[in-house]
């Protein structure tokens, strides 16, 4: 292992491999700014990753006040000392030169710079006016996936309670909605069964719709050390692109966009007709399969070939592989959630671990993936259509629970229909009854559908627009109000990943200027509007973040996400620790349903569920008579044509998504040195066969136009599948002379020009998957390469003339073997480990070397 990598150009780092059933042995990764030693570094300060959803757990390195560098925590379960490259890098955004550090308020059709009470007067004059005229529904709230746990929580109580606005929800709702309802859909409340300890027991690897190297690059490094080691896992990769997990895997199946239910119904068939059912296990924990055996009794591979454009052999080869795994791992991500079926696809993931048995034990379980750090606390808080701690809206008693947690009237909570979700939302405020709409770490300009629609809705006059961020993003541009918010670094708080794991955050530097934590913006408006409770006291009573904390663990006291017994002082002095967390399990819990199935009863399950095809809710009479002892719910769905098909005008098929170097819409990653040059402009993915019949080659200027608007951007070349382009979402348009949109009657830049105002029935996700487009020539590249990274999924077919994607010196990292986790790891030295990685810059064979390279905790000491 080199002791300096440049993680731009060799973004997962060197390999330790480790063999099935062993202990992920420990690799410290470190990178600190030019001119910085490690001796140099007065203090490290815990906190977690913030830019994916894997919450790696890591060291801020702090001179003089200022952040100056990252190192990854070794002896944290997720991911023992290694971090990805937003994770080395990242952190430089905070100190950009361009963050807001004072309140904005609008004047004269302009923003201008003002004082705290001026803006927070505003907002508070302004709620308490559409309060009397309009009543609480007239105010919404939509948030992030970034905040902590104690901001969302705050957040909630203050919408729910306070205000009394069923109107509140995350843009969690664009990527993590379908997790949260397929996991209520099939085990009767949120709660990730597995865990990322799986990874070391599993035979098999299932990831469906999950490009992993790119969205949780620590776990993929963790998947390439156990493949470099004994007894290495087989994959299945479900993915139409040409992803590092697919060019890794047994079996790689690169279906239609929007088929994944008629694929999955195929797998299933193939499993029951084998006789791969684990009979016992249906019979003790589940109900409904008797319905599913029925539904896919004539879902063949053949069947399913014609609708996926995937060889039926090929079918038959994964549910080979499924079947006839030992411990069977499956991922769930966005190419399943943003589709049509979102929920009902996801759902079949779980129907295969059910059918199969395989929950409950290390190796054996399902992980349905989000795609933000803090997107399961959106959840569990009430901040992303739910209500705090997993209660479920249609049960009074649920209800009358959080009421005394809140001490306010149950009737003050509003519960006579599902929460409003995100879509809905700027419905509302297209219609006008939503005639205020705090916008808090999201940037709906650039990330929701059919963004001229959505400009339009954010210019309306009679809509007052709050933004709480950190930059003038192109939504702030359209605010009445904007407030200069602190960020992670510069501010305390927990938040919890994708497999429970709680990790703790500590403020390492002061924010910039007047900019204040998203906690204490909600305190002060909490304040101002004094919100009370039923006896006259203050609603909320908590002033910071560990008081906030130790409020959040009341309200989940005895719910599933269970916090009681974690403590500020447990997570400093452990690391990360996965919930629930009570007497009951004081140390943690690894996996849930390890002995049944826990939270599906009818009295206390989260909800009664929905139908899969339209999206309407069951009620308690129709659940409790199909699952009156709380078993897991099998539910079967036929599939469904995607709504907007290709057609002669618009004869691809478009799918968006991101890249490895980006986060979102590049406010942040936009703005590191390192991550914007690996990927610094939009750019169009076709296929060969596809380049070749219209004559399109590398580096062209293309349009991509679909019925509702059209972007450009040079073209990359791909294995991708045919009938398919792929643009990455990122891009919009702060960092352009018009700021905030397309200039003038030009086409414009950013994927969500050309995506379609649609959602799953069920989880309400928007569909980024399945948009009809065009493609057509604007000018030939003349010699010029698209800005895409060839590190990635995005890697030209031909390699010829195109640059490699390099950092450079001012990308190296320095990693380090650490025997911190790995108590039986192996003597210090050299190995070659003979692990042949194809994609490698060097496309040759890897040498692991596993020689330690001091990294040294100095002065500072950890706090």
């Amino acid at each position: 292992m080199d002791s300096s990598v440049d993680r731009i150009g060799d973004p997962w780092g060197g390999r330790v491999p480790y063999g099935r059933h062993g202990r992920w042995p420990a690799r410290v990764d470190t990178f600190l700014a030019d001119g910085v030693r490690p001796d140099m570094v007065q203090d490290w300060v815990r906190a977690a990753s913030i830019l994916h959803s894997d919450g790696d757990a890591m060291d801020i390195a702090v001179v003089d006040g200022r952040m100056v560098g990252m190192r990854g925590r070794a002896d944290d379960r997720v991911n023992r000392g290694r971090l990805g490259p937003k994770d080395l890098y990242g952190w430089q955004a905070n100190a950009s030169p361009d963050r807001l550090t004072r309140p904005l308020v609008r004047e004269g059709g302009r923003l201008v710079e003002s004082d705290w009470d001026t803006a927070m007067s505003r907002v508070v004059t302004r709620s308490r006016d559409l309060l009397a005229e309009r009543g609480p529904g007239s105010l919404g709230f939509y948030t992030s996936g970034q905040l902590f746990l104690e901001e969302y929580y705050t957040l909630a109580v203050l919408a729910r309670a306070g205000i009394g606005t069923n109107h509140l929800d995350g843009n969690t709702r664009l990527c993590t909605a379908t997790a949260a309802e397929a996991l209520k859909e099939s085990f009767g409340c949120d709660g990730q069964p597995g865990s990322y300890d799986d990874i070391d027991h599993a035979d098999v690897i299932a990831l469906f719709g999950h490009n992993i190297a790119e969205t949780q690059p620590v776990q993929w490094m963790r998947i390439l050390d156990r493949l470099a080691g004994t007894d290495p896992p087989r994959l299945l990769c479900v993915d139409p692109r040409p992803t590092r997990v697919a060019r890794a895997a047994a079996v790689h199946l690169a279906p239609r966009t929007g088929t994944n239910v008629a694929l999955l119904n195929a797998l299933l068939h193939e499993i029951i007709r084998t006789g791969r059912v684990d009979h016992a296990y249906v019979g003790a924990h589940t109900v409904g399969y008797e319905e599913l055996a029925a539904r896919v009794e004539d879902c063949t591979p053949e069947w399913a070939s014609g609708i996926c454009d995937v060889p039926a052999a090929r079918i038959g080869e994964a549910a080979e592989l499924l079947g006839s795994a030992d411990r069977l791992l499956s991922t769930v991500l966005q190419g399943v959630y943003q589709s049509h079926q979102a929920t009902a696809a996801a759902v079949q993931v779980n129907n295969l671990h059910l059918i199969r048995g395989m929950l409950g034990r290390p190796g054996a379980g399902v992980l349905q993936m989000n795609g933000q750090p803090t997107a399961q606390n959106t959840r569990e808080c009430g901040a992303d259509g739910d209500l705090p701690g997993f209660r479920n809206w249609q049960n009074d008693a649920h209800v009358a629970d959080l009421a005394a947690v809140w001490n306010v009237e149950p009737d003050s909570i509003p519960h006579y229909a599902p929460p409003t979700h995100a879509m809905q939302m700027f419905r509302y405020a297209e219609q006008g009854s939503i005639r205020m709409l705090w916008i808090s770490g999201t940037n709906p300009a650039v990330s929701l559908p059919e963004l001229a629609r959505i400009r339009s809705i954010l210019g309306q006059e009679r809509l007052f627009v709050v933004v709480q961020d950190l930059f003038l993003t192109e939504t702030a541009r359209y605010a009445d109000v904007v407030l200069p918010a602190a960020t992670w670094g510069e501010k305390t708080g927990t938040f919890t990943n994708a497999d429970r794991t709680v990790h703790l955050s500590d403020r390492a530097v002061d924010p910039p200027g007047e900019a204040r934590p998203d906690l204490r913006i909600f305190l002060d408006y909490a304040a101002r509007m004094d919100f009370r409770d039923k006896d006259g006291g203050p609603l909320i009573t908590w002033h910071d973040p560990e008081s906030a904390f130790e409020a959040w663990k009341r309200c989940s006291a005895g719910r599933p996400c269970d916090y009681t017994g974690l403590t500020y002082d447990a997570l400093r002095r452990v690391g990360g620790i996965q919930w629930p967390v009570n007497e009951s399990a004081p140390d943690g819990t690894d996996r849930l349903y390890t002995d049944g199935i826990d939270w599906a009863h009818p009295d206390v399950c989260e909800t009664y569920g929905k139908d899969l095809v339209t999206g309407a809710s069951d009620g308690v009479v129709e659940y409790r008579s199909l699952n009156p002892d709380g078993k897991a719910m099998i539910k079967a769905a036929g599939y469904v044509p995607a709504h907007e098909e290709p057609s002669g005008e618009y004869p691809f098929r478009l799918t968006t998504g991101r890249t490895l170097y980006h986060f979102h819409t590049r406010t942040k990653t936009g703005r590191v040195p390192q991550l914007n040059a690996a990927a610094p402009d939009v750019w169009v993915e076709i296929g060969e066969a596809d380049a070749a019949a219209r004559d399109l080659a590398e580096g062209d200027l293309v349009e991509v136009r679909s019925p509702r608007g059209a972007l450009r951007g040079r073209l990359r070349v791909t294995e991708l599948r045919p009938g398919l382009l792929f643009v990455p979402f990122h891009y919009g348009y702060w960092d352009t002379p018009a700021g905030s949109g397309p200039d003038g009657g030009a086409a414009g830049r950013a994927a969500n020009e050309t995506t379609v105002t649609d959602w799953d029935p069920a989880s309400k996700q928007p569909l980024f998957k399945t948009a009809a487009a065009s493609v057509t020539l604007v000018e030939r590249g003349g010699g010029q390469q698209a800005p895409a990274p060839t590190t990635t999924a995005s890697a030209p077919a031909d390699r010829t003339g195109v640059r490699p994607t390099a950092g450079g010196p001012g990308a190296h990292a320095a990693q380090a073997r650490d025997s911190a986790w790995d108590t039986d790891a192996p003597d210090a030295g050299v190995r070659d480990t003979g692990v042949r990685d194809t994609d490698a810059p060097d496309g040759g064979v890897r040498h692991t070397d596993v020689r330690r390279t001091d990294v040294r905790h100095t002065s500072g000491g950890d706090r």
